[in-house]
């Protein structure tokens, strides 16, 4: 919760810009657009003050165009044998796998109280609506229905008018100032008992008529939406004003359109309705109910628009649109930069487009572990994949991201292919087989974790990051202590990507020296057989004590084929390398890969 909320309101400053970039637009074109496209333009506001809160991770317009796009995408749903009763540590001892120990940090003290005062504004802003809703009610209450004949008898005609086949209660009230629709299912009319004695019919007509553009265009509805937003955004003053433009906007748009249904020589009477009764038709205090009042700077709007009016052209029509379409365009390519799980790069952007693809159903054998297996034949370049909301989702590598920090040192050329040794440092560890002199080769084996520290610290930080961002991977965030920014820090990678790294460093596309390349690839083989070679690695994350995620990651040649794949588990205690790799190599044998 303190990391949504800091994004939360990184969101708005990016709202607050566009914002002002709509407002700007709209005073730049306001003289080539219709007043309907004016208000319509809000919308897209709107549109983008829920993106924060979207639960999809890929937010970007264009990304939800791939999957009707990607024609080669198969699907195929296998049962394997189910795998029970994970035992606690693995069965296969050619591979030893040594996790880390990370103390998790509890969430920013900072995010906790941020996001703790916005739920007491949102709190506070619902109570504040609740009153006026509650007071509203009691004003319904008193409410009768219209029993003035020619009043009705005009209503029926404005409904006719507005081809509106609905009924639409109408109702008069002693205790409002202003006539207004409010009900989101079952609308009502509410004209005050004041202005039906003290207005003449021709007035009451054209209050009536506003009434039901509101009706018409849906207002009612666009008032709880802009009341949740008002809720949700209490704190941002820029999305206060832009709701009250908005609304603005509405009731000019809604003039517009009663002034469509006049004649010529009855502009002025309406404008006129509104001056006579400007002090009358105040300003709404109830926010789900629409109505033809407002302030005195809005109403001085309204009246210019009256007075300036002219039906728009055809050709004004057309160029209002297209100019819409092109602001509908900037507005979605804003949409990547409000979703706060495109602001979160711990979420891989798998494009699938082109790809050939199977999502098998592996939910047997994972049983109530979360996690994913991606298996990726380079030969026929196609993929099989279950579970891509958590294949897509970036982790910590732990120790399966020992193979680059092996080949960035062979590369910076702290240790070398023919010369690896590093001699134990006396620190006694938990683990004996790391209390010893190790090699390149012993050292992955036994994923020695001091060994991988030693050689971090004389590749040094920045040059690490230089090289992670030259092959591209994870999430390419190296920060912290550089004995831990892979253990459970600042770096992470989704499984895709760690197929993705493991294709790219089998055919070095990093362009490294071949030699190095060649050493790592030694480093890692676990199996030769005559019928192929399997290469791998493991890691384990132990937080707080508790294993919560196990990786087994790597490749096989056989058959001139070869096959990449990632398996990550997680849960809340036993989820290790070894109980991975256990499943991997029950996933391989069901799909006939390896024995």
């Amino acid at each position: 919760m303190g990391d949504f909320i800091i994004q939360f309101f990184i969101c708005n400053i990016f709202i607050s810009i566009i914002i002002g970039i709509l407002l700007a637009i709209k005073q730049l074109l306001k003289k080539n657009l219709t007043n309907r496209m004016q208000y319509n333009l809000w919308f897209l506001l709107l549109g983008l003050l829920v993106v924060p809160f979207l639960p999809a991770h890929s937010a970007s317009f264009f990304s939800y165009f791939d999957r009707f796009q990607n024609i080669t995408t198969s699907y195929m749903h296998t049962n394997l044998e189910e795998i029970s009763n994970f035992p606690q540590t693995g069965t296969i001892n050619w591979l030893n796998d040594f996790g880390i120990e990370i103390s998790r940090k509890t969430p920013s003290g900072i995010g906790v109280i941020l996001y703790s005062l916005w739920l007491l504004g949102i709190l506070g802003m619902i109570l504040l609506i609740s009153k006026s809703i509650f007071q509203f009610h009691i004003l319904k209450k008193s409410a009768l229905p219209l029993q003035n004949p020619s009043i009705h008898k005009l209503y029926q005609e404005c409904l006719k008018e507005m081809n509106i086949r609905k009924t639409i209660p109408i109702y008069s009230i002693a205790f409002l100032k202003s006539p207004v629709i409010a009900g989101l299912f079952k609308p009502g009319i509410y004209l005050p008992i004041h202005l039906i004695s003290d207005c003449n019919i021709k007035d009451i007509r054209y209050m009536l008529l506003h009434e039901l553009c509101h009706y018409k265009y849906k207002d009612v509805l666009v008032n709880y939406l802009m009341n949740l937003f008002s809720v949700l955004y209490w704190f941002n003053p820029l999305v206060w004003y832009a709701l009250k433009e908005m609304k603005s906007d509405r009731e000019i748009a809604c003039d517009t359109s009663v002034l469509k249904m006049l004649k010529e020589d009855a502009y002025e009477d309406y404008g006129n309705t509104l001056i006579n009764f400007a002090e009358k038709v105040s300003h709404l205090s109830f926010p789900f109910a629409t109505g033809i009042g407002g302030n005195m700077i809005q109403m001085r709007k309204r009246i210019w628009n009256i007075a300036n009016y002219h039906p728009a052209s055809f050709q004004k029509k057309i160029y209002s649109f297209f100019t819409y379409l092109l602001i509908t365009i900037f507005f979605l390519g804003c949409i990547p930069m409000l979703s706060i799980q495109a602001i979160d790069k711990n979420h891989y952007s798998f494009k699938e487009q082109g790809k050939n693809i199977t999502y098998i159903d592996l939910n047997a054998s994972f049983g109530k572990n979360k996690g994913s297996f991606i298996l990726y034949d380079a030969t026929k370049d196609s993929w099989q994949i279950y579970n891509k909301k958590y294949a897509t989702t970036r982790i910590s590598p732990v120790s399966t991201y020992k193979i680059y920090s092996a080949l960035f040192a062979l590369e910076s050329k702290i240790i070398f292919p023919e010369q690896s040794f590093l001699p134990w440092n006396g620190q006694h560890y938990k683990y004996n087989l790391w209390n010893t002199d190790q090699t390149l080769e012993s050292a992955m084996q036994n994923s020695v974790t001091w060994y991988f520290q030693a050689i971090d610290q004389q590749t040094d930080l920045s040059t690490i990051r230089n090289y992670i961002q030259k092959i591209g991977y994870g999430n390419q965030i190296v920060d912290g202590d550089i004995s831990s920014y892979w253990a459970d820090s600042s770096l992470k990678i989704s499984p895709i990507e760690q197929v993705e790294m493991l294709k790219k460093f089998y055919y070095n596309q990093f362009d490294f020296s071949p030699e190095n390349i060649d050493t790592v690839k030694n480093s890692i083989r676990l199996f030769s057989t005559d019928t192929g070679t399997l290469y791998g690695k493991t890691g384990t994350e132990e937080v707080n004590g508790h294993n919560v995620s196990g990786w087994f990651i790597g490749y096989i040649e056989r058959d001139n084929h070869i096959y990449f794949f990632a398996t990550n588990i997680q849960n809340e205690e036993f989820a290790t390398g070894p109980i991975a790799t256990e499943l991997t190599f029950s996933i391989l044998s069901n799909l006939k890969l390896w024995n």
